[in-house]
């Protein structure tokens, strides 16, 4: 994509953002910036953890009391709707997912960082393998495979002849094909568009005001900076977002195999 501008050419940011070789001649290929970032805020998301919950206190202070608050809101908004009396079980895992993605997708707004590590699809394919794997194993173990497989294909009050025909086909494919490819992709893609949009807007301020500066591209300049900045809160909260629906929809299928009468 170019954009004729004054007397160059203004070239906008593209998929090469995403493209990140190895961070030295000889390093192994999958030694990359995403990698690097991944494992930083895992730890980060460790030290916060253990900051906030090694010597709790009756009274909540500091990062306790953050850490609490954290707690509580993954669990009221995202375990008991779901789960109900065994959402106390699926904390840890919840909430793990849950700061991972979105300490992860905030590393975009970081600067001198500036990549949401979640645009790189390998991790979003890898949360979803998590969720889709977790939903199987405990769908059969508590409904047995034939079970399972009958309360997919059969729910009670449908006819047998339009269920067998129609709807058992589109469920099975939704269940082992649609589900977790949707369930990666939804965060993988919000965070790509976003950084793109991040990237275009702030690139096109800097050439327009520091590369290329004119009379007539200074107000455009001007107005891609704000846009940059709007943007970026904006993004903020869709990075927020993702996070709380990926954990949301891992809940629910942990919930549909848990209890399939629901």
């Amino acid at each position: 994509m170019t954009i004729p501008l004054a007397d160059d050419v203004f070239r906008a940011p593209g998929v090469e953002l995403f493209d990140f070789p190895p961070l030295w001649e000889g390093a192994p290929y999958w030694l990359t910036k995403p990698v690097v970032l991944a494992v930083g805020g895992a730890l980060v998301v460790c030290a916060l953890a253990w900051a906030a919950f090694a010597r709790p206190t009756l009274v909540p202070r500091g990062m306790q009391n953050a850490g609490e608050l954290v707690y509580l809101f993954v669990r009221d908004q995202v375990a008991r709707p779901f789960l109900g009396k065994d959402a106390e079980r699926w904390m840890p895992l919840l909430l793990s997912l849950f700061c991972l993605i979105l300490l992860w997708n905030f590393i975009g707004v970081v600067p001198g960082l500036q990549f949401p590590v979640n645009a790189h699809i390998a991790f979003p394919i890898v949360f979803a393998l998590v969720a889709y794997v977790i939903k199987i194993y405990l769908g059969i173990r508590h409904q047995g495979l034939a079970g399972y497989l009958k309360n997919l294909m059969f729910p009670p009050g449908l006819p047998k002849l339009l269920a067998l025909t129609l709807y058992a086909p589109l469920e099975l494919l939704y269940t082992f094909v649609t589900a977790p490819f949707t369930h990666a992709v939804r965060l993988f893609a919000n965070m790509f568009a976003g950084h793109l949009l991040l990237a275009f807007f702030s690139a096109a301020g800097f050439w327009l005001l520091h590369e290329q500066p004119s009379l007539v591209g200074a107000p455009v300049g001007v107005l891609s900076v704000a846009v940059a900045v709007a943007m970026t809160a904006f993004e903020m909260f869709i990075q927020f977002l993702q996070a709380f629906l990926f954990t949301l929809l891992t809940a629910m299928y942990i919930g549909a195999s848990l209890h399939p009468e629901h």
